[in-house]
């Protein structure tokens, strides 16, 4: 049985919808310019237009209100808004967009919750160094403070960064995500401290400035698979799932809801493997220092972004100066897992059961909102996608017995996606939504999926049981 007050969600992110790439005052991202270099991404896509969601708000409205969602998530698009990335020069345009999407919003009864930053850094902040500088903590802080002034009266649930593990990693050390750097084992490691840095001073302005009269809540939204190790029993493979859970999930929960400060597995392994390398006394990690705002205790609620599992063994970068080599551990796919779409994507429903139970005893059980959730679609078009639509029945079946039989502490789930949209690097070739978007329409044309409808009924279930008791 789901809380009465479970927030029914679905969620998207401005790049990936919004279009208008340079509509109303927007300033380019660091989106903007990836996009624009060949090779980069599947087929040379891009969001310039996207789902035009700029232009077609109204529809995704409508979307939203046939799926009877409760909860909507969506990001900000800090270009837009701070074309330059400061407060020295705020876009209205901008500002009266966000301020119509949740006024709309709540005259439907539907919550907004708002993340501060998807991916989409301001390019004029990236040519000052982006996330490496370490200047950037505080323009964040800056723009963030910007936000709940102008529309915390409004939103009570926010989200400062989406990801960290995914734009440090894919964006600074694989260089397949914007801003499309390779610097391996040294450059995702500071992205990731200066992004802890700068939710931290995000929430403590929130926590000082703004919570009294806003009433409320701020965390940042973690990704993580679930790993297992590959032989059941296995010490080593064991010791493998582990440092893989600490390298992914741990990099950003341990500091904020354990201890302050990076798990020691991680630390050690790094400081071994720099050590190995030649690399000198000083580590590749970087430390905390007394001046960085307190990061322990810098979340009012953790916030999941789930998709799937896979086995790991130790191995895997031997000898390279790389993450991958840092924690010394190599993931397999268990055949038995069926794959969705997209190869990275094995359904495993189970994984985000076992990965909410390892949340509740890892961090001190906190209240769990999944934030992403979903199941990729490629190939022909399938409005009648009978497997996501059983992905979700599984998937939200394996919520409600983490919350009845592990005790859990889940609050909300939200569905990737609402809509069919840019899909990073592998453009509009993968299909996320609950909504089908026609591309080659240049009206958008939102069509629901079976998955959309059976989420409805779901929902609408849900809603129902809540009335009767």
């Amino acid at each position: 049985m789901f809380p009465s007050d479970f927030a029914w969600g679905a969620a998207t992110a401005a790049y990936q919808i919004e279009g208008g790439w340079q509509a109303g005052g927007k300033g380019p991202s660091i989106w903007d310019t990836f996009c624009h270099v060949k090779g980069r991404v599947f087929g040379d896509h891009n969001g310039d237009v996207g789902c035009n969601s700029y232009e077609l708000w109204e529809k995704d409205l409508e979307c939203i209100r046939q799926l009877g969602l409760t909860h909507y998530r969506l990001s900000l698009s800090w270009a837009r808004l701070l074309p330059d990335g400061t407060t020295g020069h705020v876009n209205r345009k901008g500002v009266q967009y966000y301020n119509k999407v949740i006024d709309d919003l709540l005259a439907c009864s539907v919550s907004p919750m708002v993340t501060l930053y998807h991916f989409d850094l301001p390019q004029a902040l990236q040519d000052q160094g982006g996330w490496k500088s370490p200047k950037i903590s505080a323009m964040f802080d800056s723009y963030a403070k910007f936000c709940f002034q102008t529309f915390g009266d409004r939103v009570k649930l926010w989200i400062t960064i989406n990801e960290p593990y995914v734009c440090a990693k894919l964006g600074h050390e694989d260089g397949i995500h914007a801003p499309g750097l390779k610097e391996p084992g040294m450059a995702a490691y500071l992205v990731g401290h200066n992004m802890l840095r700068a939710h931290a001073m995000a929430w403590h302005s929130y926590n000082s400035a703004y919570r009294a009269q806003q009433k409320g809540v701020v965390s940042l939204a973690l990704n993580s698979d679930w790993f297992e190790p590959s032989r059941a029993g296995c010490r080593e493979d064991v010791a493998a799932a582990e440092r893989r859970l600490a390298f992914t999930l741990g990099w950003f929960a341990w500091p904020v809801f354990v201890t302050g400060d990076y798990p020691e597995i991680m630390r050690s392994a790094i400081d071994a493997q720099s050590k190995k390398l030649g690399y000198g006394g000083s580590s590749r990690l970087p430390s905390f220092s007394k001046d960085d705002p307190a990061i322990l205790g810098t979340a009012d609620f953790f916030a999941l972004n789930y998709y799937t599992s896979r086995k790991v063994r130790p191995g895997g970068g031997a000898g390279q100066m790389s993450m991958k080599s840092d924690q010394d551990a190599e993931e397999v796919l268990d055949p038995s897992w069926p794959i969705c779409g997209v190869s990275w994507l094995a359904v495993v429903p189970h994984g985000l059961r076992n990965l909410l139970k390892y949340i509740k005893n890892s961090f001190n059980n906190p209240a769990v909102y999944i934030t992403e959730n979903g199941f990729a679609q490629t190939g022909p078009l399938q409005i009648e996608d009978v497997q996501r639509s059983e992905f979700y029945k599984d998937a939200i079946s394996q919520v409600a017995k983490a919350i009845e039989e592990d005790g859990v502490n889940v609050r909300g789930y939200f569905a990737w996606s609402l809509l069919d949209n840019f899909e990073w690097a592998d453009g509009y070739s993968v299909r996320f939504g609950l909504f089908n978007v026609d591309f080659e329409d240049a009206n958008r044309r939102r069509t629901i999926y079976q998955s959309g409808r059976d989420y409805a009924k779901i929902i609408s279930k849900q809603k129902m049981k809540s009335i009767q008791t």
